[in-house]
């Protein structure tokens, strides 16, 4: 493992006459000339007297390269390299000020920039004998700071030239200055490179303009070196993340892999300890008689002393106790790049990056000692629902092909089906028609815009209105679409239903006349979709039916879509696996993206990931041909979701953007919900909360009830917004209605809690059943529990039991414990408490293996980076600069 050596001492101005040590430094004649015969012998008996001499005035030399190369070959060579480093290293000790400036400038092996080997801030000549002088009359602390290398590692990363390490001290100064706390306009600093021929160095001197400033204490020194470390190896640290060099890869991967496993065995199971349920009453009935804030950090040592024990009482638990062995390894393998000796182990409990679980600790503490009502195990399911795989609702499925390019279907752009003259006479009488005119494709180029061309929808209301005036049942549709989504007008359900009723009444008028398959396709989305008509699935079906027995390839994928849903049909997966499959066969892209579905998750088929990956791939570039032709706001939804999942190609943020925004722009509330939610993204270097708020803002406005969810989520925590509980409760409730689940769990417990709204069971029973019967595990959960306890409602055993079977079916360990031990329990706020403690454990866990995971660098804690982030803003760097975000451990 590469490493680097630092010290950081300071000059009294007095310096230390040591007899041997100074007459060796001088006498010695620059560079010891060793033939070669003699480089391998044994040290010679005065080299190891100079030796014992150096150890006995500076034990910290042992820490230095060479010595390690002593110690694995006593030679002549290898004793003259450590005692010409360690003299080196400690001249600051045996000379003056003045003549240590001149040393380390002059001396053999002083890489020159000129008459000799300094250099600073600035590119500026510098004039030895000016520096010598301001340096032996500063009446303050000058430090001296020494970093070596391996020479093996100073040739491998390019720091075996001046040149680089005065770019490396000149970016770390304002580091350093900050460590010595010294103000950056007062450090100065010289240094010169030194190359050794075992192992290069460079030696600094520091020191603030302002005498009575700075200090150095053992953190700013490690400090300094990890920031040193950090820069230099950066590209080894890289290879430590990413896994690059194969052996390391291959241990790391193993602690890894080993430490999900245990993890994941923390948060599906249980904890029974009689000792930390003992230790969490006591702290419960402490905590009863304790005022003040209930956060460790205010408590006094009595208590601190109790909730330690309950932490490190969790540490005997053998899935805990692996878990923090494996993370220590992990995090050891970095610590060695750049320190010399590593931290000794502590206790969960002193574990600084562990801290978090003690406030976890009181606070269930205080919920057992006021008898509040809990909830377990939903910790992660909003991020859980909103990153499944949720597919677009079935009107925007049934709708997604409104507006597909009709070049091939069986109406021709210029005649109807089974004519053979233009319709014109219908087109000038008024009477119902199909078109795709000049007039109409012009609207359409307004509508969603083009490659030279931004949507303009006054326009393209303009030409629609005229070609539906002229009995365009297209343009009829499209005006419908129109004032339904607000694109240009303001959103009018009437109007728009009033447009879609004649559209439907047009398309009927031609299909009584014409009996085409596309125009039966149409009438069916409409049926299905409710546009202008009741929504009936069935009526749907039958005319999807007809088109689609003449090998229409839209209607094949509408009908396989409501045999996949049992809507108007009985549901069979079989059949919808087969209409998928003949509409991909005529490349819908579409069908190609439910059949790769079908296949990853063995729904209708065999499970083929490979298949999957296929249909994946022709899904994307088929929606890309599409929307290249037509701008249609839901291809261009697709294609950004895919884009940032890397769903059927590879995952590009920045284009599935562009994509999403420009069909957000068009009104599509899917867009508008994922924009958000890629601006949310905590991972993502696109992360922009306010740009986030703003588009779910839009969608939640338009009904989205994903948004609505999303959003009220920020208003109740104050997230990104000011915190606003009945705004919180506002958007809750309109998701809820829309049959949101979590909503409705969310609903549920803000009512039963009446902690930021007033107490109402009643409520919260209602909620939580409709998000129950939906088949939501957590409400069932919570539901079980209610009446099993008979907390503000009567006891029911047979319902609790009904509810918590449910849950347990899909997997709740909270309710499979009651399941088991419905009587047994020792008492189960306490138990409760144990085991949430240690899935709290679990997830702390989960966070700090994701550091290790998924970036090149340690995080560096929030109030840090501002910190951070501020001083670089006012040195002049943007406030996007990738360099801001610093990594420390």
């Amino acid at each position: 493992m590469p490493r680097i050596v630092f010290k950081c001492r300071y000059i009294k101005n007095a310096a230390v006459h040591l007899e041997n040590l100074v007459e060796y430094v001088a006498t010695r004649d620059g560079v010891e000339i060793i033939s070669t015969a003699s480089r391998e012998r044994l040290a010679t008996e005065k080299q190891e007297q100079l030796i014992a001499d150096i150890f006995a005035q500076f034990p910290d030399t042992t820490d230095l390269f060479e010595y390690e190369d002593y110690i694995k070959q006593p030679t002549v060579e290898n004793a003259s390299e450590f005692i010409t480093a360690a003299l080196d290293q400690n001249m600051d000790h045996l000379s003056h000020q003045e003549t240590y400036v001149s040393y380390i400038a002059t001396r053999p092996r002083a890489e020159k920039l000129g008459a000799h080997g300094l250099f600073s801030d600035t590119d500026a000549p510098l004039v030895l004998s000016r520096v010598m002088t301001e340096v032996g009359e500063h009446t303050g602390n000058v430090w001296t700071p020494i970093i070596s290398l391996r020479r093996e590692d100073a040739a491998r990363l390019g720091y075996d030239n001046a040149s680089a390490w005065m770019a490396l001290i000149r970016k770390q100064r304002n580091i350093f200055a900050e460590q010595m706390k010294i103000v950056p306009e007062n450090l100065r600093w010289y240094a010169a490179f030194h190359n050794e021929g075992h192992h290069p160095h460079c030696h600094m001197l520091v020191y603030s303009v302002n005498p009575r400033e700075g200090y150095v204490t053992k953190p700013a020194i490690e400090k300094m070196r990890s920031g040193l470390a950090r820069e230099i190896f950066q590209q080894d640290l890289l290879q430590i993340y990413s896994g690059q060099t194969e052996q390391r890869n291959t241990l790391a991967e193993q602690s890894r892999e080993a430490l999900k496993e245990i993890i994941g065995r923390m948060n599906g199971g249980m904890c029974e300890s009689e000792a930390i349920e003992s230790l969490l009453s006591h702290l419960a009935e402490r905590q009863k008689h304790t005022s003040g804030k209930k956060q460790y950090g205010y408590l006094k040592a009595p208590l601190k002393a109790v909730v330690d024990q309950i932490v490190d009482e969790l540490a005997k638990d053998t899935r805990v106790a692996e878990s923090y062995a494996k993370w220590q390894e992990l995090r050891n393998e970095v610590l060695r790049t750049y320190l010399d000796k590593l931290p000794a182990p502590v206790p969960l409990s002193q574990q600084k990056e562990f801290k978090h679980i003690k406030n976890m600790v009181i606070t269930e503490a205080v919920n057992i000692g006021n008898h509040h009502f809990t909830f377990e195990g939903d910790d992660a399911t909003e991020s859980l629902h909103e990153a499944s795989d949720t597919p677009l609702p079935e009107d925007e499925y049934q709708m997604a092909m409104d507006e597909a390019p009709e070049g091939d279907e069986d109406i021709p752009s210029s005649a109807p089906e089974n004519l053979s003259r233009p319709d014109s006479y219908e087109a000038e009488s008024g009477r119902p028609h199909i078109k795709w005119s000049t007039r109409y494709k012009e609207a359409r180029v307004f509508l969603y815009g083009s490659d030279e061309l931004e949507p303009d929808f006054e326009q393209a209301l303009c030409l629609f209105m005229e070609e539906a005036e002229a009995g365009n049942a297209l343009a009829m549709h499209d005006l419908g679409r129109m004032y339904a989504d607000g694109l240009g007008v303001d959103m009018d359900a009437d109007i728009a239903f009033s447009w879609y009723e004649k559209a439907l009444s047009a398309f009927m008028d031609i299909e009584a006349n014409r009996n085409s398959r596309y125009v039966e396709y149409r009438i069916g989305k409409m049926h299905a979709a409710g546009l202008g008509t009741e929504r009936d699935y069935a009526e749907a079906a039958g005319w999807f039916e007809m088109a689609a027995s003449r090998n229409h390839k839209y209607a094949q994928y509408s009908l396989a879509g409501l045999y996949y849903r049992g809507q108007g049909v009985e549901q069979d997966y079989g059949t919808a696996f087969r209409l998928y499959g003949k509409s991909a066969a005529q490349h819908v892209p579409y069908a190609n993206y439910e059949l790769a579905k079908m296949y990853r998750d063995g729904i209708g088929t065999e499970k083929d990931a490979e298949e999957a990956e296929l249909n994946f791939e022709e899904a994307f570039y088929g929606f890309q041909r599409l929307e290249e032709q037509s701008h249609d706001d839901k291809l261009q939804y697709r294609l950004g979701q895919m884009l940032y999942t890397g769903t059927g190609t590879d995952k590009d943020v920045e284009a599935a953007i562009e994509y999403l925004e420009k069909a957000a722009r068009l009104g599509n509330v899917h867009a508008q919900y994922m924009l958000g939610k890629v601006y949310l993204d905590e991972d993502g270097r696109h992360r922009n909360p306010e740009k986030a708020v703003l588009w779910l803002t839009k969608a939640a406005d338009n009904g989205n009830g994903l948004a609505q969810y999303a959003l009220g989520k920020l208003y109740r925590d104050g997230l990104y917004v000011e915190k606003d509980i009945a705004k919180a409760v506002e958007l809750f409730t309109k998701a809820a209605e829309q049959n949101n689940s979590f909503a409705q769990y969310q609903l549920g417990k803000l009512y039963l809690l009446g902690q930021d709204v007033p107490k109402d069971v009643e409520a919260a029973v209602k909620w939580l059943t409709l998000s129950a019967e939906l088949g939501n595990q957590y409400s069932q959960y919570a539901l079980g529990k209610l009446y099993l306890m008979g907390r503000g409602v009567p006891r029911d055993r047979e319902a609790a039991m009904h509810w918590l079977t449910l849950s347990a079916a899909q997997g709740n360990i909270y309710a499979q414990f009651f399941l088991d031990h419905p009587d047994a329990f020792r008492d189960p706020p306490l138990f409760l408490a144990a085991t949430r403690l240690l899935h709290h454990l679990s997830r702390i866990f989960h966070d700090e293996q994701k550091r290790f995971l998924g970036s090149p660098g340690m995080q560096t804690d929030s109030k840090l980076r501002r910190r951070i982030r501020e001083k670089k803003i006012a040195q002049g760097h943007a406030p996007d600069d990738h360099e801001l975000r610093h990594t420390t451990y």
